[in-house]
């Protein structure tokens, strides 16, 4: 008679394995066991965490819908509809989600998210007028609800897609939106 008992899980991080085998001794029943305790580094031990960088640019926009009227842009988006422009110091937070590398210890590098936040956003938009100098916003009211979904396009693009992304844009230190897809 064999059984076999394996993966008691203990303090979460470890795991015993029992092995054992019954035989008749003296016509009595004797278990020899093997015990083993072991670091458990598989994909099911692995955790899930957050990681964040953030960046900042600056850049100009005008709110207007061209199928209204002047008045009708004026009363609804107020300063924000000045034909000359107005600009914003954004601040921009990124965080992406996912299970740790067990052998790296990374969930990803964050030098790559450096690389994408100033390839896909600060060389594209820093110190452009977003209406006139882009050509996401060429048709899209650079609101900053669009503004944070465009970001987001750009970098869920480059981002595994077995990690959850999320983006926030802080227009003023008391005005922001968010992403997440």
């Amino acid at each position: 008679m064999k059984f076999r008992l394996t993966s008691l899980i203990l303090a979460s991080t470890w795991v015993i394995n029992v092995n054992c085998i019954i035989v008749l001794y003296r016509n009595k029943p004797f278990a020899i066991c093997l015990v083993l305790l072991s670091l458990f580094l598989s994909k099911r031990m692995s955790h899930r965490v957050s990681v964040y960088r953030t960046a900042h640019f600056n850049a100009a926009h005008r709110l207007h819908v061209p199928s209204w009227t002047d008045a009708e842009n004026q009363a609804f988006f107020g300063l924000c509809n000045n034909a000359h422009y107005h600009g914003h110091n954004y601040d921009l937070e990124v965080k992406v989600e996912g299970q740790v590398d067990p052998v790296t210890g990374y969930l990803i590098d964050m030098k790559l998210i450096k690389q994408y936040i100033e390839e896909e956003v600060i060389e594209q938009f820093d110190h452009k007028n977003l209406n006139l100098d882009t050509e996401e916003f060429r048709d899209l009211n650079p609101t900053a609800e669009n503004i944070v979904w465009v970001i987001w396009q750009k970098l869920r693009a480059r981002v595994p897609q077995e990690m959850n992304l999320s983006v926030r844009l802080y227009e003023t230190p008391r005005n922001f939106v968010e992403f997440n897809g």
